[in-house]
C-alpha cells in the first residue's frame, strides 16, 4: 500500500471513530485491544489493523465494509438508496434516467 493511500485509509478510520463520538481508548476497549491501540494505529503511518481488527472496528461503528472503502463515503448512502430505487423500475426507465444525467453532467 502506499505512504498516501495508507494515510487515507487512517483518516478514514480516524473519521469513523470521530463521527462515533468514541475516543482512541474507548474503541480499542471496544475491540478488545490494549488501551493505546486506536492510538498508536492512528499516529504510527507503518502500523495497519489486520483485516478482522478492521472489521471489529467497523462493526462497533455500525458501519459496513462496502460502506468505509466506497470512493466517497460521505455519498454511499445517497448513491445506496439510487441504485436501490434504480433496481426496482423497468429498463427503460433506468435508460432514462442515465440520458438525463449525462446531459446533466455536461
Amino acid at each position: 500500500m502506499e505512504n498516501q493511500d495508507k494515510v487515507k485509509f487512517i483518516e478514514r478510520i480516524s473519521k469513523l471513530r470521530n463521527d462515533n463520538n468514541l475516543s482512541a481508548r474507548k474503541l480499542s476497549n471496544l475491540i478488545g485491544k490494549n488501551y493505546g491501540y486506536i492510538n498508536k494505529l492512528e499516529c504510527d503511518k507503518d502500523f495497519l489493523p489486520t483485516i478482522d481488527t478492521l472489521f471489529d472496528i467497523l462493526e462497533v461503528c455500525n458501519t459496513t465494509p462496502a460502506e468505509f472503502f466506497y470512493y466517497d463515503p460521505s455519498q454511499y448512502k445517497n448513491d445506496k438508496d439510487i441504485i436501490e430505487l434504480l433496481s426496482k423500475v423497468d429498463e427503460d426507465t433506468k435508460n432514462a434516467v442515465i440520458t438525463m444525467l449525462k446531459k446533466v453532467k455536461k
